[in-house]
């Protein structure tokens, strides 16, 4: 299937899950019938996600020990993971602080006037006890490298080949090159594997947009009509955002680079998914000229570290809940709530619906009722979309202006090295540009 021509499959594929679904959902006979149908769209997605999955772990990991052999010193990834990591906090309590103001602003939950009982409790729906900084901090650290392969624990894939293209990086400078070479070519064939797994995509995305509409159906959007319509909102206040930020670092090329990002932001938000758009996204960040041994670093750490869309949904979902039961919180309770959110986000990685675990592990730490989760659980596929979208686009961005800074400091430092040679300024974008 034609690059070109892959976007436009997924947008038709979209528009026909909706039409399909939607169907479904009419003529079924009851709710039953209707998971039942959308089981078999499920199916598909699954595969498709599956195929995904499958070259995920190879592909960061050759990605990220060839990044790390080519940089060559510590101090190069001590550099670039300090700058990437400012970006991450940053952009982290820029987008909770959007999602904390137009949630105060808008107050979607206000009207609902609900009471608190002792009825259906969060655990009923996720189950937090293994949420916690103890178990993540221990976590981080795989046990075997072939169990966090075989899991998809990209944090713990990330932990292994630190070490491993540390070690490779100290072998080659003594003459060790092969390895460094099959490194390499792995990640040229994963590249390859991706481009067929991709030409299932419209095809995935399809079922996964029946599935969610034959089981709700069209009217639960309407009922939830102004929560989801508030939560884009702001999701599209952040985009804005995000690329204004993009825009001081990078100049014009950030539209470029939003360009290249068209595919990869489709998957994430038809699939629900940042693993499906992962591939793609590395590929798009290639053409726009970020250097592989930086974006194969910082990438994988933002999937970790940098899920912007996920913080703005968790501040949206505790006010929203706080909202619904007519439950008073004070700034400076929101302010801890925020700071909560920072902290304990940090742990969603590797961790199963991870943006409704932090907040169902979030609310009792504030007497809010955990029974309000079970409020966002009907819609959440639909808020995910749009959030799993907004993580790829964070984490595009953050990559490319930690790859524009590394690239001016090496600039520079060749300068330096060459005596007699009068600095010269710098372009806005250099070698950025596709």
């Amino acid at each position: 299937m034609s690059k070109n021509r892959l976007p436009r499959h997924i947008a038709i594929g979209i528009a026909a899950g909706v039409l399909v679904g939607w169907l479904c959902h009419h003529f079924a006979a009851d709710a039953k019938s209707a998971k039942d149908i959308a089981a078999y769209f499920s199916m598909v997605t699954d595969i498709f996600l599956r195929l995904i999955k499958m070259i995920i772990a190879p592909l960061v990991f050759a990605t990220l020990v060839g990044g790390i052999a080519s940089l060559g010193s510590s101090r190069s990834v001590g550099r670039i993971g300090t700058r990437a990591m400012a970006w991450f906090i940053s952009a982290s309590l820029i987008s909770l602080l959007i999602g904390m103001l137009l949630v105060n602003l808008f107050q979607p939950g206000t009207g609902m006037n609900l009471h608190l009982s002792q009825g259906a409790v969060a655990s009923q729906v996720v189950n937090t006890g293994d949420f916690s900084l103890k178990v993540f901090v221990s976590h981080v650290f795989p046990r075997s490298i072939a169990e966090a392969m075989a899991n998809n624990e990209i944090l713990q894939i990330v932990v292994f080949s630190l070490f491993f293209g540390f070690a490779l990086a100290g072998l080659k400078q003594a003459g060790f090159t092969r390895i460094t070479s099959l490194v390499d070519e792995l990640a040229k064939v994963m590249f390859k594997i991706t481009d067929y797994v991709m030409a299932f995509a419209p095809i995935g995305v399809f079922a996964a947009i029946a599935s969610a509409i034959t089981t709700e159906g069209l009217g639960l959007l309407l009922d939830y009509g102004k929560l989801i319509a508030e939560f884009y909102l702001g999701i599209a206040l952040l985009w804005v955002v995000l690329f204004g930020a993009g825009y001081l670092f990078l100049g014009r090329s950030v539209f470029t680079l939003g360009k290249l990002i068209k595919e990869p932001i489709l998957l994430a938000f038809s699939t629900a998914s940042s693993e499906s758009a992962y591939p793609k996204t590395m590929e798009a960040l290639e053409k726009f000229g970020a250097p592989k041994r930086v974006s194969s670093f910082v990438l994988p750490l933002g999937y970790s570290f940098n899920l912007d869309g996920s913080m703005m949904y968790q501040a949206f979902a505790i006010m929203f809940i706080a909202q619904a039961y007519n439950i008073e919180l004070s700034f400076t309770q929101q302010l801890l709530i925020l700071l909560t959110l920072m902290v304990t986000s940090k742990g969603m990685a590797g961790v199963a619906r991870a943006s409704v675990v932090v907040v169902a592990a979030t609310l009792p730490m504030f007497n809010l009722p955990e029974a309000g989760l079970l409020l966002i659980i009907g819609i959440d596929q639909f808020l995910d979309m749009a959030r799993t979208a907004t993580n790829v686009v964070g984490n595009s961005i953050a990559t490319a202006v930690v790859a524009h800074a590394e690239q001016a400091h090496e600039s520079e430092e060749e300068r330096d090295e060459l005596p007699g040679v009068q600095p010269v300024a710098l372009a806005r974008t250099p070698a950025t540009t596709v």
